[in-house]
């Protein structure tokens, strides 16, 4: 292994239990790609510092165990966002505003 891959491994790991960012955020600011800081930080770095490495990896399963609600928090912000004019609006709400104006009362179905 490189000694620039080395430093770069162990710098990446230090960074996260300091800061407990996410992967993409690490990849973001030290120019890298996610894969690239993933390979560093699960397979590199159990090489090269043990210690490091296991807290790291806790770290990477407690980002692992809400990845569902981050992405679960983004949907809500993007449908708050897409509602209009700052007034808040469900999910569901947005959802069953689409399907009206889609279906509309034109459906065959709808009509008496």
């Amino acid at each position: 292994m490189h000694d620039y891959i080395k430093e770069r491994t162990l710098k990446l790991g230090e960074y996260i239990v300091e800061t407990r960012n996410t992967v993409r955020t690490i990849a973001r600011e030290f120019g890298v790609s996610k894969s690239t800081v993933h390979k560093d930080l699960t397979e590199r770095l159990p090489e090269i510092n043990v210690e490091l490495a296991n807290q790291v990896k806790e770290i990477l399963e407690y980002h692992k165990s809400i990845r569902h609600l981050r992405g679960g928090e983004a949907t809500k912000l993007k449908y708050n966002r897409d509602g209009g004019e700052g007034e808040p609006v469900e999910v569901g709400q947005l959802a069953s505003k689409k399907f009206v104006e889609h279906r509309g009362f034109s459906s065959p179905l709808w009509k008496s």
